[in-house]
């Protein structure tokens, strides 16, 4: 094993923290770092797949246990994007264009969430027809985009919800973590049918991200306030925004 992957481990460490914290599996981030150390995208997806299942799979189970979860929420949001996720994960398109997209969509994003003063909450006007109206589109949109660039897309759904006051930040993080969890099985399913990820250097990454997820994520369902969540989203998205931009543009 090259010594410099062992610089891997404390990275997707602290990735996975904080990620986790807000119920999210830290894909981009895996992405950026497997860069960085010069892997071949198309090599690593699968790996970053099974790391992000691990990952959200302890965000999704300590939000769940703190009473966080409605799964009304997640419904319409996975019936489409379930599907659309395995056939985005099946296609060999370059990406540039979307993360461009993406990019300034997260940006703004962030920068709204770190204006608030005080934590959002839901509002009580939602109907199941407006729920599924809106969800079963922009779930099959998000599910395909997440499967093309290798991710779970609770990056993308966290401030959606939020944004349209459908739910609290610890509610977003618990439904974001399932969204992901669902996302990233259709897509390393549809991965493995090409390729088997690195077992290896899965292994090696798996016990890292295991403890970053199972601490961070017990600790934002369970200590931090809705505030503190939403300033960490905000960090997790303008860094998901900065590495899209990046890559694409860089």
């Amino acid at each position: 094993m090259d010594a410099d992957l062992l610089w891997l481990v404390p990275l997707f460490f602290v990735t996975a923290l904080v990620y986790s914290s807000v119920g999210h599996g830290g894909a981009s981030t895996y992405l950026a770092l497997f860069a960085l150390f010069g892997f071949a995208r198309a090599d690593i997806v699968p790996t970053v797949l099974a790391l992000n299942l691990l990952v959200s799979g302890l965000a999704f189970f300590h939000y769940q246990r703190a009473g966080h979860f409605d799964p009304r929420l997640l419904a319409p949001f996975v019936i489409t994007s379930i599907p659309a996720a395995y056939v985005g994960g099946a296609l060999h398109l370059s990406p540039d264009a979307f993360s461009i997209l993406l990019g300034v969509t997260l940006l703004a994003a962030a920068v709204r969430f770190m204006i608030f003063s005080r934590p959002l909450t839901a509002r009580d006007d939602l109907t199941p027809q407006r729920l599924y109206l809106i969800g079963l589109p922009v779930g099959l949109l998000l599910g395909f985009l997440a499967g093309l660039l290798g991710i779970g897309g609770g990056i993308f759904l966290s401030p959606l919800l939020l944004a349209l006051g459908w739910a609290d930040a610890k509610k977003t993080a618990a439904v974001s973590a399932a969204f992901i969890f669902l996302n990233s099985c259709a897509g390393l399913l549809a991965k493995t049918a090409q390729a088997p990820p690195d077992w290896t250097l899965t292994g090696l990454l798996a016990a890292a991200v295991i403890l970053g997820g199972g601490l961070g994520s017990h600790t934002g369902a369970f200590r931090l306030p809705p505030v503190v969540l939403q300033r960490l989203l905000a960090l997790v998205l303008l860094f998901a925004a900065f590495k899209l931009l990046n890559s694409a543009l860089g």
